[in-house]
């Protein structure tokens, strides 16, 4: 596989040790009864355990660009295009200067300007003017981690 070409995603372990994803109970209530056939249908896999950092560093290393070329780029190596939309607004009212994906990683919000070029929301937003929301978490803005320390009193006033 070419460089270029790589998946603008990657795979991560949900597999670990007490990690749970709402498969139900372990059966131990019910061992010792024949109720083989009231544990339901075998399902498919679900997806889960996708993690498109590549895809979100992708987008920001091509502000500027034409946006017709990067979406071409972006779709071709992805496994669907809604993780594009996440970041790039579709219309104004969706712009938003800064997007939260998970619980502690933020993206500067990125539109299509009126020249079709992918553009920053707001290109002022800068990893040393954030501020982390709780104390227990490492915070990134744009992969990089926030550079404030946690204060309480200054959240929620």
């Amino acid at each position: 596989m070419v460089q270029h070409d790589r998946p603008l995603y990657r795979r991560v372990n949900t597999t670990a040790y007490g990690v749970h994803h709402g498969r139900g109970g372990d059966y131990s209530s019910s061992r010792g009864t024949d109720d083989r056939f009231d544990r339901g249908a075998m399902r498919g896999k679900r997806q889960r355990g996708l993690d498109y950092t590549p895809l979100f560093k992708f987008l920001l290393s091509r502000v500027g660009d034409d946006w017709d070329e990067v979406y071409r780029v972006a779709v071709r190596r992805l496994d669907r295009e809604e993780p594009i939309y996440w970041l790039v607004a579709r219309s104004i009212s969706d712009r938003q200067p800064r997007v939260r994906i998970g619980e502690s990683s933020y993206y500067s919000g990125l539109y299509v300007d009126q020249d079709n070029r992918l553009a920053v929301v707001d290109p002022s937003l800068r990893v040393e003017d954030m501020q982390p929301s709780c104390a227990c978490c490492t915070h990134t803005f744009n992969g990089v981690t926030f550079t404030r320390k946690y204060e309480a009193s200054k959240i929620g006033a």
